[in-house]
């Protein structure tokens, strides 16, 4: 319960009195006042106080299980008479106070009247009950669905509230049941839901059937799409929306099948009640951006709301316009929004960009007049957010329209005259850097960058430094006046400056290292940082100052996944380095590599390559919990099997794990370490190494038992006795599959990085993927059998889109650098094509990622 239920306030009780309940409430005040529930002339209005009391202390979270027992039994039997009150609103009180505190063996003693409240003819009554019963669902399953009988009529009553509640329990009794929730649909649809309430939750539930059966609408038996259609004619305003935003969220919609829910909805536009505008306008917006064309007739309706005083209705409005839009109305439409942008706030503002990058992709000889806009509204006051939307979408539209180059780089170049914002500063330097000496003129960039250096902070400066050396690297004719500026960079007050300078100079002089070449120049200036800088900065920490110099190689190149909540908070236990289990992202931890050099068996395995996050091989709160996390070398796999007892009255002896590798013939065990001892709640770890072919992708599957002798502990002493008994565990068995040989390395441009590989190591090919629910889940899929990294957030697809792009980037075993761009479209009904394309380091690793994915 969210709120304490309150009585009405009666004409005859004082202020003092009707607010009594909430002043100075003591929970021992409250069960002292419970008592005289057994006085059959209690005044009414007296009770229903304590009940009032009652609800508060349970809404302030306080319970009753820390109160002695006789006071429970005193407000259990005080509750559970007042359920057979004459007086409904005392019932239905009751019914939900009880319901809070009462425990599972005091539920099957007044279950019988929960039934009776179930079907009461006072609809207080009822919905009480139901109510309790989605409660105590949560506690009781078993015992709520027995009430399957009594729900079931309960939703056939006339009262709303009843209906709404009955059905919403009815169906969260039969969620798991999915063949018993399409027969729940199946037979309200045919019309005996009469509460709007009610219908709206129907078409919920029949939006999920419909989704879960994978149901094509354009079939000719459809009664589940013919229910949503006939809601668009319900009298209920509530109701006509939800159906309309069922219809648009299916997937696999037509244009055909959109037009009645797009008709009601732009008479919805020109409602007087902003509630409907708005959810209207927020459903066309969304639709917008699948079926753009179907929207369209509402196009003049919305172009009445850019002036609405909500201001929320008026975004939408114009993103959805945006969408919509044709190349002849963007120049009518830059000159409605010039002064909307001055009346909405920033976080508006950033959607309208977003939609105004979106036009302008996709009419891209428009791009004057929409680069234009986004360079007027980039002068003007603003946040950060803001702006980095607006600096964002100008880059974007350069990398994307070549012809927008020019223009881009120059209104990039004026914004950095006035920029506030350090980050903005640095960003557009860098990308001026990349984008500039490849310009017809290059020259005219040189005054803006070295203004910078004259007026900015030591952040700015540095940047700054390194865009002018990157001039220099690429246009031969510029050279000489770089030396000149870069040599002014030298007498700069701060050292980064100053250093970078120094750097800079020689490398372009051809001083820094004998033999070294304009290729390792360029490749220095404008080549990605193929480590992240996490663990670069960690490893410079480490790094303890000797005759061998710091070898950047021994950075760990895999991805850090934020560290999750300790495990015990679901339950488990998380042992090992790196306790992460869940982590969508495995982890190279530097304290594996140190533990597992430390093993004389494993010292002469070479570099670790890659550990897996551990791998679940016990349910949670069994008996002992283990886990396993593979360690990737190039001829050997070594699994390290972190062990936790959680019996306290054992200590365990000899832990290790017999490993069947039969169905993983290329495998061939090597080593093995047990664990001596392993108490109570203190983890551990055991070994087991395999030795695999050196340049052959081995994968397969592993059984495992646990064994080990058991020693039982004195609990008063905490000693073991001395002898034990052999015991073994079964646990769940794993794979070690392709993606295990797969580091996740991200690139922070994929475009640069891509261009920069041999394109003679591409490798294309196209796949067909089989019938998938979704782009999202084809994506998903192959993104988990590749095991790369996500670039430029490209494994996010939008919803009922029918073509996307993912980008992929990560270092194959064998430190080989490998890109993968996907092109996925939908070729059929649910039919997903794919193709791949590949670029890498070595050729042969193309190949093997296309075998990888023909195999998958």
């Amino acid at each position: 319960m969210s709120q304490p239920l309150v009585v009405k306030k009666d004409d005859d009780l004082d202020e003092e009195e009707y607010y009594s309940p909430f002043l100075g409430i003591e929970k021992g005040a409250v069960l002292q006042e419970a008592r005289v529930f057994h006085d059959p002339q209690l005044d009414a209005r007296r009770c229903c106080q304590v009940i009032t009391k009652l609800l508060y202390l349970l809404n302030q979270g306080d319970t009753f299980t820390k109160v002695e027992a006789t006071e429970v039994i005193i407000v259990t039997s005080s509750l559970m008479k007042d359920m057979n009150s004459k007086t409904d609103m005392y019932r239905a009180n009751a019914i939900r106070v009880l319901c809070r505190i009462i425990d599972s063996t005091l539920l099957t003693q007044i279950e019988r009247y929960l039934k009776q409240a179930i079907v009461d003819k006072n609809p207080v009554v009822a919905s009480a009950a139901l109510v309790s019963g989605i409660y105590l669902l949560q506690t009781s399953p078993e015992v709520v669905k027995r009430w399957s009988n009594e729900v079931q009529e309960a939703v056939q009553s006339r009262a709303a509230l009843v209906q709404f509640h009955a059905l919403a329990l009815l169906h969260q009794i039969r969620q798991n049941d999915r063949l018993a929730v399409s027969k729940l649909v199946t037979s309200l649809t045919r019309g005996s839901v009469r509460s709007p309430l009610a219908q709206c939750l129907l078409i919920r539930y029949t939006s999920q059937v419909i989704r879960e059966s994978g149901m094509n609408t354009q079939g000719g038996d459809r009664p589940f799409f013919d229910f949503l259609e006939s809601c668009l004619r319900n009298k209920a305003e509530m109701v006509i929306l939800e159906a309309a935003r069922a219809i648009t969220d299916l997937n696999g919609v037509t244009s055909r099948e959109l037009t009645p829910a797009i008709t009601v909805l732009q008479l919805f536009l020109s409602s007087s009640k902003p509630v409907l505008r708005f959810a209207a306008v927020r459903t066309l917006n969304k639709v917008a951006s699948t079926h753009p064309l179907a929207v369209t007739n509402c196009n003049i309706d919305m172009e009445s709301l850019i002036s609405d005083q909500n201001r929320s209705i008026a975004t939408l409005a114009i993103t959805t316009l945006l969408k919509t839009g044709n190349e002849s109305s963007v120049d009518r439409l830059m000159k409605q929004m010039t002064n909307f942008m001055s009346d909405i706030a920033d976080e508006f503002k950033i959607v309208v960009v977003e939609a105004i990058r979106s036009l302008c992709l996709k009419f891209p000889l428009k791009y004057r007049s929409l680069m234009n806009f986004l360079s007027n509204i980039l002068r003007e006051e603003g946040g950060f957010d803001y702006k980095k939307a607006i600096v964002d979408s100008i880059i974007i539209l350069i990398r994307d329209i070549p012809d927008a180059k020019e223009s881009g780089l120059f209104h990039l170049c004026e914004f950095i005259e006035d920029c506030e914002f350090t980050y903005l500063s640095t960003q557009i330097l860098h990308f001026l850097g990349n984008e500039g000496p490849k310009t017809s003129d290059p020259s005219k960039y040189i005054r803006y960058i070295y203004n910078r250096v004259i007026l900015e902070n030591a952040t700015v400066r540095a940047s700054a430094v390194s865009t002018l050396a990157k001039f220099g690297a690429l246009v031969d004719a510029l050279k000489p006046r770089i030396f000149v500026l870069l040599r002014r960079c030298l007498f700069d007050g701060d050292d980064e400056v100053r250093d970078r300078a120094t750097l800079y100079i020689k490398l372009l002089d051809g001083e820094a290292t004998v033999g070294e070449t304009e290729k390792d120049v360029t490749d220095f200036l404008f080549g990605s940082l193929d480590v992240p800088l996490a663990n670069l900065e960690a490893s410079l920490r480490n790094y303890e100052p000797s005759e061998v110099p710091f070898d950047i190689s021994s950075v760990p190149k895999e991805t850090k996944s934020q560290p999750l909540a300790e495990k015990k908070a679901t339950g488990k236990k998380s042992t090992g380095p790196s306790s992460t289990v869940n982590g969508p992202v495995p982890t190279i931890d530097a304290s594996y590599e140190k533990l597992l050099s430390a093993i004389p068996e494993f010292a002469g395995f070479g570099k670790l390559f890659k550990s897996s996050t551990p791998v679940e091989l016990t349910e949670a709160e069994t008996e002992y919990s283990v886990n396993v996390v593979k360690h990737i070398y190039d001829g050997h796999v070594v699994l390290q099997y972190n062990c936790t007892n959680t019996i306290p009255e054992q200590l365990l002896e000899e832990v290790m794990v017999f490993v069947d590798a039969s169905e993983a013939e290329e495998f061939s065990e090597v080593a093995s370490k047990p664990l001596r001892s392993l108490p109570y709640d203190s983890p551990g770890q055991t070994f087991v190494a395999f030795e695999k072919p050196e340049g052959v992708l081995a994968t397969g599957k592993f059984s495992n038992i646990l064994k080990f002798i058991v020693k039982e502990v004195d609990s008063s002493t905490g000693e073991a006795e001395d002898d034990g008994v052999e015991d073994e565990y079964q646990l769940e068995d794993f794979e070690i599959i392709s993606a295990d040989y797969m580091l996740k390395v991200g690139v922070s441009n994929f475009r640069n990085a891509w261009e920069s590989m041999d394109p003679e190591s591409e490798r294309v090919d196209e796949y067909g993927l089989g019938v998938r629910e979704n782009l999202a889940e084809a994506v998903s899929a192959v993104i988990s059998i590749l095991g790369m990294q996500p670039c430029e957030g490209t494994d996010v697809v939008q919803n009922n889109s029918r073509s996307h792009t993912c980008l992929l980037s990560g270092v194959f075993i064998g430190n080989v650098k490998v890109l993968v761009r996907l092109s996925f479209g939908i070729s059929g009904p649910k039919e997903v094509a794919m193709k791949l394309a590949v670029r890498s380091d070595d050729p042969e690793v193309s190949d093997r990622i296309h075998e990888i994915v023909a195999n998958g």
